[in-house]
């Protein structure tokens, strides 16, 4: 169970004793504990300040040298940044729940990316990804749900790790703990970047454009999940989607909605209109196109004709073709509603997703060491990620400086879709995801990258 001691949190699982996160170790136990407590602390895209701070001071302790802040998250790439008041929230929120102060300061305006370098001798530099950010939904109160029934459930209401990030960092932490240990051998440099706000694509590019990835000879990312069963590990994650996120406010005027309606301009009725054509949208007959209305709040009171309404939507498409296909119907929808009801509206981009192909090289390093790797029973050579990931713009941008990147999908048991509020993983896949990076770190720095 967890257990809070002193302002910091311990650890008790039934297989092992006490942890704390000032020692994350590697083995089976260690692991759990870390996404455990994660997993009760979920955070919000560039609002992951206990996630990013309690990782930047224990890579420190290993002998990483750290960055975070403006130092490797350029602010002005930023898109969908949350307001001042709500990141001096979660700034005050993830201190009182025991990080540390330091780490936080250096933080500011949402800029929560974490960038640790080691360096051994020659050789190449490796970088791995691994993404810290949760979901705004709610997690399921049901007895059966594992993390109601061991007690590491989320802590903060209409948050949850929903989607795997939780595995992924605890897995980056222990890697980071495997591969500062003496008796680790590696010759070159090791780049591990804690990456904020994947959900919604925002925080890889202002990473990129901070420059964490230039000079990166390897990049390799995961992801826990997809769908892919545990005990199987797919070497390259196909099907990366190009999508652009989109805030759209329409604004009327407010009116009694008996005394005087026809003085009134219906901003709902816009916003109604608009997500009723949205998903009317004609799919496009050569490839994959989505559209999603995701979020729609409007009006004040129910006489009232509505003066604002807010929605939160998606396109995404196969192609940059095919997502301008999908982008240029959506504005028109938009349009056109405005224009039914004679309001005002505006449309902020707030996100975006790139397609990505790995490099074979870097797929053919994963599938050489995996079937070594303990747990993983079967390699296939792809899967489809089923969405997409902003990782695609690290991996771009290593391919187009010379380098070689690869994205895998690691086998694990799920009872619910991910962004499902019963959403969990197979923890037994946290090991093996230990293991995998591990033994990738080993053939690029011993091997020089040759499969």
């Amino acid at each position: 169970m967890l257990q809070w001691r002193g302002g910091r949190v311990s650890y008790r699982l039934a297989s092992a004793g006490p942890e704390t996160m000032e020692s994350v170790g590697t083995n089976m136990a260690d692991v759990v504990a870390w996404r455990r407590d994660l997993h009760a602390h979920p955070e919000l895209g560039f609002l992951e300040y206990r996630t990013a701070a309690l990782t930047a001071r224990r890579l420190a302790q290993l002998g990483f040298r750290v960055r975070v802040g403006p130092e490797v998250m350029r602010a002005e790439a930023m898109l969908g940044l949350p307001a001042a008041a709500a990141i001096a929230e979660a700034q005050r929120d993830a201190l009182a729940a025991g990080a540390p102060a330091d780490w936080v300061a250096r933080m500011p305006a949402g800029q929560t990316g974490v960038v640790a370098d080691l360096a051994r001798g020659p050789g190449p530099m490796l970088a791995f990804r691994f993404d810290m950010d949760a979901l705004p939904v709610v997690e399921t109160g049901t007895a059966g749900h594992r993390p109601n029934q061991h007690g590491f459930q989320s802590r903060r209401a209409g948050i949850m790790h929903a989607c795997g990030h939780d595995g992924h960092t605890a897995i980056g932490l222990a890697v980071a703990e495997r591969l500062a240990g003496p008796e680790a051998r590696w010759s070159g440099r090791i780049r591990l970047i804690f990456q904020p706000a994947e959900e919604g694509g925002r925080g890889a590019r202002p990473m990129v454009e901070a420059g964490v990835v230039e000079g990166v000879d390897f990049f390799f990312a995961g992801h826990l999940g997809c769908n892919l069963p545990s005990g199987k590990l797919a070497a390259e994650a196909t099907g990366f989607l190009f999508s652009r996120k989109l805030d759209v406010t329409f604004t009327g005027t407010a009116a009694h909605a008996a005394m005087g309606p026809q003085q009134g301009r219906n901003a709902l009725l816009a916003a109604a209109s608009a997500t009723l054509g949205l998903h009317a949208i004609a799919r496009h007959s050569d490839g994959v196109t989505h559209v999603n209305v995701g979020r729609l709040s409007a009006g004040s009171g129910r006489n009232i004709i509505p003066e604002l309404a807010e929605m939160q939507i998606e396109v995404r498409g196969d192609t940059e073709a095919h997502l301008n296909y999908m982008a240029e119907r959506a504005q028109q929808i938009i349009d056109g509603a405005a224009a039914m009801q004679d309001v005002a509206v505006k449309v902020k981009l707030v996100g975006d997703t790139l397609g990505g192909t790995a490099s074979a090289d870097a797929v053919s390093i994963i599938a050489a060491v995996a079937p070594d790797v303990p747990g993983v029973d079967a390699v296939v050579p792809s899967w489809p990620i089923g969405g997409g990931d902003d990782a695609t713009y690290m991996m771009r941008r290593v391919q187009a400086n010379g380098g070689k990147a690869a994205y895998f999908i690691l086998g694990s048991d799920i009872p619910a879709v991910h962004h499902a509020s019963n959403f969990d993983i197979d923890e037994k896949s946290l090991q093996t995801g230990v293991d995998l990076f591990e033994r990738i770190a080993e053939r690029v720095l011993q091997g020089g990258g040759k499969a």
